[in-house]
């Protein structure tokens, strides 16, 4: 399973009713390792689900995580500000004196106790239903399905699994910017979203493929073309992205320059 989904299950399982399941879960996601744990934080793929447990629940007093939630540019800006305004002041005054302990535990989640139980079982179970699932279903599920169903199937390893959940009649701009970002797809995925033109009238999603050091290089360059001059110009800077991708984005924003340059009239 890969680290996204073991992130993922984990922050499920501390909301399990069972009090020994819940513990052994929030054990284990405190005792994870960190860089790890920055790595999903930071994530623009990173459920939101996640983010704002790792915000409540246990990101308070350590500096590090908070600091890749504040690297997710995705992260909500409720928890934004409430990291900036309280967590992390309260995190560096700890590391100043001593950390703070985590929570034993999670608090349940809110809802309706008929729709809570129902809710949390499907959503606990959801991971391990999609890996007992034929191909056949996997692709009805990407269909039919709901955000959290697809962002699960788009890693899946049969690419055709990954496209139908592209062909998705529900599909979100917010979740193709998601998908064009993200790290952890395969470059099927990202080569399906480039050639799609309704995908591809979103700037953001093409600023995102762009920006995606996985994305295949012959599509990036042919769309640097029509990224606005800030955004080239933080391409130029953006050491994840390859070098020739830099190197072009760099000439590209030189001959910008030259070309807005008014030429001085000559002496009469």
């Amino acid at each position: 399973m890969p680290l996204e989904e073991k992130i993922e299950a984990l922050t499920i399982l501390s909301r399990d009713r069972d009090e020994q399941i819940r513990k052994k879960a929030l054990e284990t996601l405190y005792d994870w390792n960190s860089q790890e744990l920055q790595q999903v934080f930071s994530s623009p793929a990173t459920h939101p689900a996640v983010l704002d447990f790792a915000v409540n629940y246990l990101a308070t007093g350590r500096e590090d995580l908070l600091e890749a939630l504040l690297q997710n540019p995705r992260l909500p800006d409720d928890l934004r500000e409430e990291i900036q305004s309280h967590l992390l002041p309260e995190a560096q005054e700890g590391t100043a004196s001593e950390a703070v302990s985590p929570p034993l535990e999670a608090p349940p989640q809110e809802a309706e106790p008929g729709e809570a139980s129902a809710e949390s079982a499907e959503r606990e179970t959801l991971i391990q239903k999609i890996n007992r699932m034929s191909v056949v279903e996997k692709i009805k599920l990407a269909l039919t399905g709901n955000q959290e169903s697809r962002i699960i199937l788009i890693r899946d390893s049969n690419k055709i699994v990954a496209r139908a959940v592209l062909q998705s009649p529900k599909l979100s701009d917010m979740e193709i910017e998601s998908y064009a970002s993200a790290k952890n797809v395969s470059e099927e995925v990202l080569r399906l979203i480039a050639i799609n033109r309704a995908f591809m009238k979103s700037y953001n999603v093409m600023r995102a493929l762009i920006n995606n050091p996985h994305a295949p290089i012959d599509i990036t360059l042919r769309l640097l073309n029509r990224v606005n001059e800030k955004d080239l110009k933080g391409i130029a800077l953006n050491r994840n992205v390859p070098e020739v991708i830099r190197t072009m984005a760099t000439k590209m924003v030189k001959q910008r320059e030259e070309a807005k340059k008014v030429k001085l009239p000559g002496k009469h």
